[in-house]
């Protein structure tokens, strides 16, 4: 095998990462990825104060280049990481609403971040994976993980409960990706998040002004233009920022092992060889990221629902999900398009993956057989699991460490703390 895999057609069935659908199915396949990751990938930024249509941009750059870095072999989507959100926001003082004058600064702490993440990377292509393994065994990464899908728990029910017809739709959304996962047959079963997500765009454009919800103004659409350059920013290094924001690369560790071991567990395939390579394209991504005005990416857990859903895992459709979403970012028309799919539809494609993330959690554990009548194992998860979804925000020196973190640095302390025991 040369660089690359020699990829393999494959029409039915379950889609390895060396096997590829048909040309047309890969673009719409990599379409419905670039929509999994949309809702996260915009808000993340949105709540930081950064440019959406960057962090697409940049989504799209970093997706290619941890498929090229990985040798096209591991199936990932790189996108905005919430890991960032608290720390962006404390170290840039940023009031919550409009564009984050203070971006640079958050900018140089992500290029810092990414740096020591490429530099572990380095450390475990070098000498091999086997001590980052120990720090975070199968019951840890599978803690993070369900972790992380339990922390975004509050974000897809507040993007749903503004009213009961809100609530409704959000419902429909979920029944109608679930319908289409379950019961559609050829291509559609393989665009459950397209399909559910374009019915209930379609039936809340119909019905919201029955209900008197706000209707989708079509008007930004056609007023948008159909290209535009992002608008980049340029970072500035702040030592107080980058001390901040630098320990995110633990997180983003955690959670890109968690995501490998994850999509280990759904392809029946040993993806060890490759998480040096990983962790090396994840940070180079992130400081490429931050050196334009992006936010710090990570390995998508949305398109992990996506992947665990659909058992399509072709690395090429990451390639056309990548080559997508750096197009789009340069359209202002895009970015009105994507801006008029109303909240409560997003909301309910957010229960949806964010409850698949977690749900990946359980398979790491039965695949590795964790024994959970181990006090070590089951308290290490019980713990981590509540510090996720109750967001357990933890002031460390003038540093607030957020959920994610808690859960994780949680899971990694208690677990090896318990396991001292030998008798």
């Amino acid at each position: 095998m040369g660089y690359f895999p020699n990829w393999t057609l494959k029409t039915s069935g379950a889609v390895m990462p060396d096997e590829r659908l048909p040309t047309g199915q890969t673009i719409i396949a990599g379409l419905q990825h670039v929509v999994a990751m949309f809702g996260a990938t915009v808000l993340a930024p949105v709540l930081m104060g950064f440019d959406p249509n960057v962090a697409i941009f940049f989504s799209g750059v970093a997706t290619l280049l941890f498929f090229v870095i990985t040798r096209g072999q591991l199936p990932s989507y790189l996108g905005s990481s919430f890991a960032f959100i608290g720390v962006v926001i404390a170290a840039t003082g940023y009031a919550g609403s409009g564009p984050n004058p203070n971006i640079a600064i958050a900018l140089g702490g992500i290029i810092a971040c990414g740096a020591v993440y490429a530099l572990i990377g380095f450390i475990v292509q070098a000498v091999g994976s086997g001590w980052i393994e120990k720090l975070l065994p199968p019951v840890v990464t599978g803690a993070v993980v369900a972790a992380i899908g339990l922390n975004l728990t509050a974000v897809a029910i507040g993007m749903i409960s503004a009213s009961a017809y809100t609530k409704w739709i959000a419902l429909f959304t979920v029944v109608a990706v679930a319908l289409v996962a379950v019961y559609g047959r050829g291509l559609a079963q393989r665009l459950p998040v397209l399909i559910g997500g374009l019915g209930a765009y379609i039936l809340y454009a119909i019905s919201a002004p029955t209900f008197g919800a706000p209707p989708i103004d079509f008007g930004k659409i056609a007023a948008a233009s159909w290209f535009g350059m992002p608008h980049f920013v340029a970072p500035v290094f702040d030592a107080k920022a980058m001390t901040l924001i630098v320990p995110v690369a633990i997180i983003l560790v955690a959670e890109n092992l968690g995501h490998i071991k994850g999509i280990s567990v759904m392809t029946g395939r040993n993806f060890d060889h490759l998480i040096g390579r990983g962790f090396i394209a994840d940070g180079l991504s992130t400081m490429i990221a931050g050196s334009g005005g992006g936010t710090g990416v990570t390995t998508y857990a949305e398109n992990m629902g996506v992947m665990a859903v659909t058992r399509v895992y072709s690395t090429l459709v990451f390639v056309a999900a990548g080559i997508i979403a750096l197009v789009l970012g340069f359209s202002p028309k895009f970015g009105a398009v994507i801006g008029t799919i109303p909240v409560a539809v997003l909301g309910g494609l957010a229960v949806v993956v964010f409850g698949l993330i977690a749900a990946t959690a359980g398979r790491i554990w039965v695949e590795n057989k964790v024994d959970f009548s181990e006090p070590k194992n089951l308290i290490t998860v019980a713990t981590a699991l509540i510090l996720g979804a109750g967001d357990l925000k933890l002031p460390i020196f003038g540093y607030e460490l957020g959920g994610i973190g808690t859960a994780t640095f949680g899971a990694i302390l208690l677990y090896h703390l318990l396991n001292r025991r030998t008798a």
